[in-house]
């Protein structure tokens, strides 16, 4: 059985990355709507990411008895007035996840649970992952985002994304 707290935090990830899904889910519905969808592409490929990643730790959870409390997912409550501006707070979002990751790692290691530690390995080094990405996205942006054959090529681009799932093992 897992450290009540390390539990507690462990389940709040589960409904904080399926937040994520849900968050990236309504960027890409923006992006859709106003006519990129390469950027819509590559926002609902991120929603699968996160959704996959709540699953991941809800197996954890499950693998070593906990029970599992799924809390209702709050409306994504952002209003967008540019294209930028889902790709800031996605950057900024990402930069909120990593910190929640190593909020738990701590927690983790403070009661010295090598096992959880060692799955949350993946995710540290995921979060690395994300972060950059979503820096990347924004610099192309800003290179390319004012020209609107330039934003068209970047579109085109972020259409050939691809959802493949993590490779973690349980």
């Amino acid at each position: 059985m897992l450290d009540a707290k390390v539990a507690e935090l462990l389940n709040d990830q589960i409904n904080k990355e399926f937040y994520s899904a849900y968050l990236y889910l309504d960027f890409s519905v923006y992006y859709s709507e106003q006519g990129l969808d390469g950027f819509a592409n590559w926002y609902k490929v991120q929603a699968q990411e996160e959704r996959d990643h709540a699953m991941l730790f809800l197996q954890y959870m499950q693998n070593n008895d906990c029970p599992v409390t799924l809390e209702a997912i709050a409306k994504p409550d952002k209003e967008f007035s540019s294209f930028a501006d889902p790709l800031n707070a996605g950057y900024e979002h990402e930069q909120y996840v990593t910190d929640l990751i190593h909020t738990i790692y701590e927690a983790a290691a403070e009661v010295k649970d090598y096992r959880t530690m060692q799955f949350l390995d993946w995710f540290v080094k995921e979060q690395g992952e994300e972060e950059t990405n979503a820096s990347e996205l924004i610099r192309k942006f800003d290179l390319f985002g004012s020209d609107p054959r330039s934003l068209y090529l970047l579109d085109s681009e972020l259409s050939s994304r691809t959802y493949s799932a993590p490779s973690l093992t349980l």
